[in-house]
């Protein structure tokens, strides 16, 4: 059985779906704080929480995972070098999400998704 990469479609096609959050993980990851819609935020949310897992567990094969994830090796680096030294006696829980109210063109729920500290 194949794990289910995202949990909500987003009203996108897969591969548009799995792409756009792919490229937010990696932004989330560089600069440490998003901010987006709070679907996607939370979709986000989650696909960084594994990312920094993988990061925990350091090895050969979870460094190709993150990699073959994120789109940046840069991003990679960071994740198995800073991130993984940062977290490494938290257990989970390395993001928090702010909702900012709704925005002005659309009324959409907006967030701030960051890395905690």
């Amino acid at each position: 059985m194949r794990h289910r990469l995202s949990g909500k479609k987003l009203s996108r096609p897969t591969g548009h779906r799995l792409l756009m959050l792919r490229g937010m993980v990696t932004a989330l990851l560089q600069s440490e704080s998003l901010r987006t819609t709070e679907a996607k935020a939370r979709e986000v949310r989650r696909m960084t929480e594994k990312m920094i897992t993988l990061g925990k567990k350091g090895t050969l094969h979870h460094r190709r995972q993150a990699a073959a994830k994120l789109m940046d090796d840069d991003v990679v680096r960071k994740l198995f070098e800073e991130l993984a030294a940062r977290y490494e006696d938290r257990p989970g829980g390395y993001t928090r999400m702010y909702k900012l109210g709704t925005r002005k063109g659309d009324a959409a729920d907006m967030a701030l998704v960051e890395l905690v500290a």
